[in-house]
């Protein structure tokens, strides 16, 4: 037997130069899906079994009833918010700023009736003057404190507060020169007047009714549906309903406890929000129907007294000084136009009083003002006739005079615009708290639904275990 030779043959060489293997191509990628993809694909794979399905279920149904119950509590929330303002901020700020009207008018008034009583004004009538300056004064303070950072407001507080100090300086200057007996005191206190009535009132009555248009936009925002979220909790029962009955014709078994908990939370947050909203919204109608209708009624006639009364005064102060432009008595005019809307202001105010304690007043008022307008006529005839000292006593008299009527008419209006303002309160007090705990009650009770509703599912999935 012959062997091969035991010879070790060199490795042959590789050729110089000689080019290098090609490298392997590479690797395909690995598909990628992203989270949303891969989230569908195991929902879908969910759905193919029973106890996926169910699993879905129970998450929808406990995502429906926390969003209802979320959603209510924003939305009561959002009108509970509005209803503490009507009551607590928007209200008394619209009726500090018909004081402040009221109070500066009532400054004019008393300024000429003290002026008319000679160099020796009486002290009754300084110290109402007085009262009326304070109470304007003090208001506006508190409405630069607490009202919006609306332009229009702080505009109107700021040319009051501007201008007030020039009036309150002219009424001083009318004083002076009238307890001298000297004529220009009554070219300051017309002055003085015609500054309140082209200035300074106007920028009240402005900034009255910025006030209560922000009033009447809280009370709209407070009784405003809470459409979204009824329409979601009728969506949460609809969808617990469905899922009980295809729970009952899957298994024969009439009640699962955790879907009929959840069901009942939800049905009791949906009552309460429908009830309770109704309830307010009721009650805030009411107080503006029957309080802020009558208040803003009541203030304006009360002004239009005190502007009468005023230009009752200037018109003996006057002594037909000033004309309009078809040569009457300007003051004269105004009295007349003023107590026009008097009379117009008390027969709405006096339909629209719903009980006796409102209605009595208004009652009052209006007949003092026709004995006022029949005075008026007495004591304008005498003044014609050339007896001043006659017109006087009728004017400023204590007996038998305007003066006398005008304080009924003031003390009636009064009493009537206390009445109409705790009218409004009380009912814009029982709105708010018809809406008291419903946002706490509605997030508690949805997640007490939301794991009634898991309950409820898990109990069923544990048949599949």
């Amino acid at each position: 037997m012959t062997y091969p030779p035991n010879v070790r043959t060199a490795p042959v060489p590789a050729p110089p130069h000689a080019p290098a293997p090609p490298a392997p191509p590479p690797a395909p990628p690995l598909a990628r899906h992203g989270a949303w993809a891969e989230g569908k694909a195991r929902l879908r794979a969910a759905a193919t079994t029973e106890p996926g399905r169910l699993q879905i279920i129970g998450a929808l149904l406990a995502l429906l009833v926390v969003v209802f119950g979320a959603v209510t509590a924003f939305e009561v929330g959002d009108r509970a918010v509005a209803a503490d303002d009507v009551v607590d901020r928007s209200q008394p700020l619209s009726a500090d700023a018909a004081n402040i009207y009221r109070s500066l008018a009532g400054a004019d008034t008393a300024a000429a009736s003290g002026f008319l009583a000679g160099a020796q004004e009486p002290a009754k009538v300084q110290q109402l003057y007085k009262d009326d300056i304070e109470t304007a004064s003090l208001l506006l303070v508190k409405a630069a404190a607490n009202t919006e950072g609306s332009s229009e407001s702080r505009s109107q507080i700021a040319t009051l507060n501007e201008q007030l100090p020039l009036y309150t300086g002219l009424i001083e200057r009318a004083r002076a020169n009238n307890r001298q007996g000297l004529p220009l005191g009554g070219a300051y206190l017309r002055y003085a007047n015609q500054k309140m009535t082209k200035e300074i009132l106007p920028a009240a009555e402005k900034l009255y009714a910025s006030e209560t248009a922000q009033l009447d936009r809280d009370q709209g925002d407070a009784r405003a549906w809470p459409l979204l979220s009824l329409a979601a909790g009728v969506v949460a029962l609809g969808v617990l309903a469905w899922a009980q009955r295809r729970n009952y014709r899957r298994t024969n078994r009439v009640f699962n406890h955790g879907l009929l908990a959840a069901t009942a939370t939800a049905a009791v947050v949906l009552l309460w929000l429908a009830v309770g909203h109704t309830v307010a919204r009721t009650q805030l109608n009411d107080a503006n129907a029957h309080g802020q209708a009558s208040l803003t009624v009541l203030n304006d006639a009360r002004i239009s007294s005190l502007k009468a009364r005023a230009n009752e005064n200037l018109t003996l102060v006057a002594r037909g000084a000033v004309l309009t432009k078809d040569g009457g008595d300007r003051y004269e005019t105004d009295h007349q136009a003023n107590m026009k809307e008097l009379g117009a202001a008390l027969e709405k105010a006096r339909k629209l009083a719903d009980d006796s304690a409102g209605s009595e007043p208004v009652g009052v008022a209006r007949t003092a003002a026709t004995e006022w307008q029949k005075l008026h006529k007495s004591a304008n005839d005498t003044d014609k006739a050339g007896d001043y000292e006659g017109a006087l006593a009728k004017v400023i008299g204590d007996k038998d005079s305007t003066g006398e009527s005008f304080d009924r008419v003031d003390d009636a209006l009064e009493k009537a615009i206390g009445h109409e303002q705790r009218e409004f309160t009380d009912a814009a007090d029982s709105g708010r708290d018809a809406l008291t705990g419903l946002s706490i009650g509605a997030v508690v009770l949805a997640l007490l639904g939301a794991v009634g509703a898991i309950l409820g599912i898990n109990r069923r999935l544990s048949e599949y275990r």
